[in-house]
């Protein structure tokens, strides 16, 4: 067991004015099994990069072990080619055999190293990975969001896999994945950086806790602060009073007042004031142990939304449908049956490759919501045939979010300005979600992907729609995040459609599942 020592650690990317780290100390053991945990853009993937040593940086990272990360960039050309020609160019030294044997603890057969990388599924490019990077001695692996864009199915096959192995970082939103296989958390707060032992709830229990005495003592100050406040602004008023009577008063309402007596108002004036002083001191220092209590604290603002309602009451119905694409012999999906009611949130449920996305496609394409952008991307127009009913209301407004964020590019007030969205609104709800005011300055390019995911979805939720339809929103998306759209979703109640792998989140949304 060896140990990771960070020590005043400080780094920002060229060209930002923002420090993504800032003093930053904490030490960990790479036989931990550490989850690490923090909101979008709070530099997860970027901690990992610098323990690979991509960045310059000021401050020291002591360690003496070897790292790897999941996932491996995968050139064009080894797309092309089977995983088993190029794993020892992804590992130095790895060893076929091993990636088998790591292969058969994922539940996954040998066959697919020998197929076109290309060619494989999602969760298969994330087996064939996770072997390679668990097939050397004594690394100690970095782990960057592994279960994103997988089925439930190979979820649990990856939970169980890595919940068998020690000695990684694992960066996950997913909150049953890290309660399941980490015994430590390393966690980005808003302002400090904690290592704590135990699970995701864990943590959550105590940070629930811990948020709690917070809120209560900031209060306790700020009532002592107010009547320290009060009491000192009466005192201070009470001695300007009485060193006015200093000098100048009435002989016939003050007949028995002596020389003495200015003497007397003036020591009272003095004791009054040194009072006041007194007070002030201890405003300044409730105020000091004010300060910072609520540095960590996670306050969600409560989101929005405004669904459309339709004066039908099924807005989508599928009887008897089937799927069939121009160049396959085999349906992706046949006999599919189910319907769309008013305030239903139906989530498509099924294994990589059962057709949930192309069923979406072709709902969009039905209310005639994807035309601009086929028309656009011709290219991505699905060609299929079908056979059974698959029908939509009419004049059905849509709010669309996608799986792919790569057609973000510039700034936001392009973005508001091609999708005829208030920019203000815009921004507030970003900020809502927790997005820093100083990446608006920034292109959608250099976001995270986390970040990229909130445009999409801010851009929803402005969206006053009938039927929400979303294709995997949460990928990438943080936890804090995560729970703040739960709650939106389950007090406005909007139609909806979506596809969501996170378990937590479909089994507290999801009205009903339709399994392909």
């Amino acid at each position: 067991m060896a140990q990771i020592s960070v020590n005043n650690l400080t780094f920002s990317y060229e060209g930002s004015y923002d420090n993504i780290f800032e003093n930053v100390s904490f030490s960990v053991d790479t036989d931990w099994k550490l989850g690490f945990i923090g909101r979008n853009g709070k530099g997860k993937t970027t901690f990992l990069n610098l323990l690979l040593g991509k960045y310059e940086y000021s401050g020291t990272i002591t360690t003496a072990t070897v790292f790897d990360c999941f996932p491996y960039h995968i050139t064009k050309e080894q797309m092309e080619l089977c995983a088993a020609e190029f794993i020892e160019e992804l590992k130095s030294r790895c060893e076929l055999w091993r990636v088998i044997c790591e292969l058969e603890q994922l539940h996954e057969d040998a066959e697919i190293l020998y197929r076109p990388f290309k060619t494989l599924s999602p969760g298969e490019r994330t087996k064939v990975l996770l072997g390679v990077l668990f097939s050397g001695e004594n690394d100690f692996l970095l782990i960057d969001e592994p279960t994103n864009h997988l089925d439930q199915e190979t979820r649990e096959n990856v939970k169980q896999y890595l919940s068998s192995k020690k000695g990684f970082i694992l960066v996950s939103h997913d909150r049953d994945l890290l309660d399941a296989c980490v015994d430590h958390v390393l966690v980005l707060n808003r302002q400090t950086i904690e290592v704590q032992s135990g699970n995701f709830s864990g943590w959550w229990e105590n940070k629930q806790r811990r948020d709690s005495f917070v809120k209560a003592e900031n209060e306790k100050h700020l009532k002592e602060i107010g009547k320290l406040k009060q009491a000192s602004e009466r005192i201070a008023a009470w001695a300007d009073r009485n060193e006015g009577t200093k000098i100048g008063y009435d002989p016939v309402k003050e007949h028995d007042r002596s020389p003495a007596t200015r003497a007397y108002i003036g020591a009272k004036t003095k004791k009054m004031q040194s009072r006041v002083k007194q007070m002030e001191k201890r405003i300044n220092r409730e105020l000091e142990e004010k300060e910072g209590l609520l540095a960590d604290l996670e306050q969600p603002v409560d989101l929005k939304l405004m669904p459309l309602s339709h004066h039908k009451e099924t807005l989508v119905n599928v009887r008897d449908y089937s799927v069939t694409y121009s160049d396959a012999k085999n349906p992706v999906f046949s006999n599919l049956t189910f319907s769309i009611k008013k305030g239903e949130r139906i989530a498509l449920h099924g294994e990589n490759g059962c057709g949930k996305s192309t069923l979406i496609k072709i709902i969009l394409q039905k209310t005639g919501f994807m035309e601009e952008f086929y028309q656009r991307f011709p290219d991505g127009k699905p060609v299929f045939t079908e056979s059974g009913v698959c029908e939509t209301a009419s004049g059905l407004i849509i709010s669309y979010v996608s799986q792919d964020t790569s057609m973000l590019k510039g700034g936001i007030s392009c973005f508001c300005k091609e999708n005829n969205l208030d920019e203000s609104l815009f921004c507030a709800i970003l900020r809502q979600l927790d997005m820093e005011r100083v990446q608006f300055s920034k292109n959608m390019e250099d976001y995270s992907a986390g970040q990229k995911k909130k445009v999409l979805l801010a851009a929803s939720l402005l969206t006053s729609a009938h039927l929400y339809i979303w294709d995997e929103p949460l990928n990438f998306i943080d936890v804090f995040s995560r729970m703040q759209i739960e709650k939106l979703l389950l007090e406005y109640q909007p139609t909806m459609l979506f596809v969501e792998h996170d378990v937590k989140f479909r089994e507290k949304v999801a009205t009903g599942v339709v399994e392909l």
